[in-house]
């Protein structure tokens, strides 16, 4: 009866190292096939200046061409990520990076808003062409006139000079030497007023 347990106990044993032998194979080759689809397929990029997005911006926009009104976004680059740097625009502003997946694979990035972290030598390179607009906006007429007061023209009133200013003119006074002084008369009659103011005084005493 032992040594039935042992043997039962031994088999246990084999058929258990056996089983794991079996996983481990399995499992190994399940890593050597997962990586040989999932292994991308290297290709060469551009090995020279590298630049790295400034830590103190989240994303940051790169454009088909150095200028941000003149040009398209074409993609955004990340907080801390290094790119290869292939050269630089001609005012020295923009610099033109390797960047898949865009016509050409190459974008630019505002200078201010990388840091060089390897140092290298990048040739000037001229503005591509700007692109085409799709369309050109046209203002229907019909609408606009639809929107447009009609203003009708009025004449200004016509300025009429006034009269000319006529100033009187005053004939001279010829026979001024006959007259008597008006203060003269009012010496008289003040006189004559006091003489009858007089002459009441002494009849009523």
């Amino acid at each position: 009866m032992p040594k039935l347990v042992n043997r039962l106990i031994v088999a246990l044993v084999v058929i258990g190292q056996a089983r794991s032998l079996v996983f481990a194979l399995r499992r190994q080759e399940w890593r050597r096939s997962s990586l040989q689809v999932r292994s991308p397929t290297v290709t060469g990029t551009p090995t020279g200046m590298i630049v790295r997005v400034n830590l103190d911006l989240e994303i940051v926009n790169v454009y088909s061409g150095p200028s941000s009104y003149l040009y398209p976004s074409v993609g955004v680059l990340l907080v801390g990520q290094e790119v290869p740097a292939l050269g630089i625009s001609e005012d020295e502003n923009w610099i033109q990076v390797y960047y898949p997946g865009v016509p050409g694979s190459v974008a630019w990035v505002y200078g201010p808003y990388v840091t060089i972290i390897k140092t290298g030598r990048l040739p000037r390179i001229p503005a591509p062409s700007t692109p085409t607009p799709l369309s050109t906006p046209t203002i229907d007429p019909t609408l606009a006139a639809a929107f447009i007061d009609p203003v009708t023209p009025t004449r200004l009133p016509t300025f009429t000079p006034p009269p000319a200013l006529v100033v009187p003119t005053f004939l001279p006074n010829l026979d001024s030497g006959n007259r008597v002084p008006a203060g003269l008369l009012i010496i008289a009659l003040g006189f004559i007023g006091g003489f009858g103011a007089l002459i009441s005084f002494l009849r009523g005493r």
